[in-house]
């Protein structure tokens, strides 16, 4: 029997990380330079869906953000209204920390969201308590988020639960033009 759950462990371990996010020091020459306090300051919209592992679109959304510095923080207020016609809201306490690493905090999020950036790119990775059917689940998001020029930034999202993939989320962030 010993063997045997040796083997499932090590297969689990072996799928758990196949398909990480790359390292974003891959990134750092990458251009243009995502600065986050400049891009999400002010007001900015993003599009989006949520699709199973197995591809299936199961919610789009839209999301209304408003991001300010205060004092040695940044707040960004997110709105997200669902297709189905629901609505959810959560502010972000973003701090960025002398090793250049970002930390974040918001009333859904468990413990402290982490992030890191380099060139045009931020990888944000925390565990979000997702509200499903009257239940509350916590799933671990691992967010690669890439600036494609000063108004457009992409974010792909693996979604996780117990280091197996339940899903991923697809946006488009937009910023007015100057």
């Amino acid at each position: 029997m010993k063997p045997f759950v040796a083997m499932i462990l090590g297969a689990a371990t072996i799928l758990g990380t196949a398909c990480t996010t790359p390292d974003v020091s891959l990134y750092a020459q990458e251009q243009p330079v995502l600065d986050v306090t400049r891009f999400f300051a002010g007001k900015t919209e993003a599009w989006g869906m949520f699709q199973k592992r197995s591809g299936e679109i199961v919610k789009r959304f839209h999301v209304a953000l408003d991001g300010r510095m205060t004092q040695d923080q940044f707040v960004l207020h997110e709105a997200f209204r669902y297709s189905d016609g629901t609505t959810q809201e959560r502010t972000w306490i973003l701090e960025r920390g002398r090793d250049g690493a970002w930390r974040g905090e918001a009333p859904d999020i468990v413990g402290t969201a982490r992030g890191e950036s380099a060139g045009n790119v931020l990888r944000w990775r925390y565990t979000l308590q997702l509200p499903v059917d009257g239940k509350v689940y916590d799933v671990q998001f691992d967010d690669l988020m890439v600036l494609i020029d000063p108004q457009t930034m992409i974010n792909r999202a693996r979604v996780t639960k117990f280091g197996f993939e339940v899903g991923q989320v697809t946006l488009v962030f937009r910023r007015p033009a100057p």
